[in-house]
């Protein structure tokens, strides 16, 4: 609500709700390093063209943190060693580790090495390592970079209803409503809240946060598989993509 925040979309539809077709990120938010700002200019030049530029979701790869909250749907297990986040796009999973460190030496991993512990009612995760050098590394939609000082921690807490379907309207008048991804209209029970901070020295001037905000889901979670996947699950339909008669082998 307040303090610096992410690079948002400057192709706006005529409602004023952030465009679901045209990407253009804000080169000019104050956060950016130059560098990262042309970085993230020159995608929104591409978009401008009416080409979509590659990013981890539109070409089937790993998401890394913090660009998979992007996903609609989230479910966290919860052990008392670790607690599984799936998503769902494309079965990605992300391992937390409680109540340990980072390693002294950090692999790093498409997701990073996450650790978390509970702060009262709040799990608190914090991700470091997260794999540089790799084809689409970004941290948003909008092309923005990151390098290894990459650095997110995500606090998880439960909201009352009316808070949280405040939070899930407020969201609306910025980012598109996607049909079929909508709450359960009939569910008052409580929502779950994601803040998470960002800082990477390479990258940003300073830190920067953020909020997600999840209600139940209308809807079982259809089965998303990006990789030599032709349905469209959002059209309920088959791309028309070219067929062969008869096998090349």
């Amino acid at each position: 609500m307040s303090g610096p925040g992410p690079v948002r979309n400057r192709a706006r539809r005529r409602d004023g709700v952030s465009s679901e077709y045209q990407l253009i990120g804000d080169y000019t938010n104050p956060i950016l390093k130059p560098q990262a700002a042309e970085e993230v200019k020159k995608h929104g030049e591409i978009s401008l063209t009416g080409v979509a530029y590659p990013t981890p979701n539109n070409q089937c790869w790993p998401e890394p943190v913090p660009y998979i909250f992007r996903d609609f749907g989230i479910q966290l297990l919860q052990q008392a060693h670790q607690i599984t986040i799936l998503y769902s796009q494309d079965h990605e999973v992300r391992r937390v580790r409680m109540n340990q460190p980072h390693p002294a030496q950090v692999t790093p991993s498409w997701y990073g090495d996450s650790v978390g512990h509970y702060e009262g009612d709040t799990l608190v995760v914090d991700t470091v390592g997260i794999k540089t050098g790799r084809p689409f590394a970004m941290v948003d939609m909008y092309g923005t970079p990151y390098t290894k000082a990459l650095h997110v921690v995500e606090r998880y807490r439960l909201l009352d209803y009316e808070a949280a379907k405040e939070a899930v309207e407020r969201a609306g008048k910025e980012n598109v409503r996607i049909p079929g991804y909508g709450p359960e209209p009939n569910y008052r029970g409580k929502g779950l809240q994601l803040q998470f901070t960002v800082e990477d020295e390479g990258v940003f001037t300073t830190r920067w946060s953020a909020t997600v905000t999840y209600l139940r889901a209308a809807i079982e979670w259809p089965e998303i598989v990006c990789a030599e996947n032709p349905h469209e699950y959002y059209a309920g339909k088959d791309a028309s993509v070219p067929k062969s008669d008869k096998p090349d082998f």
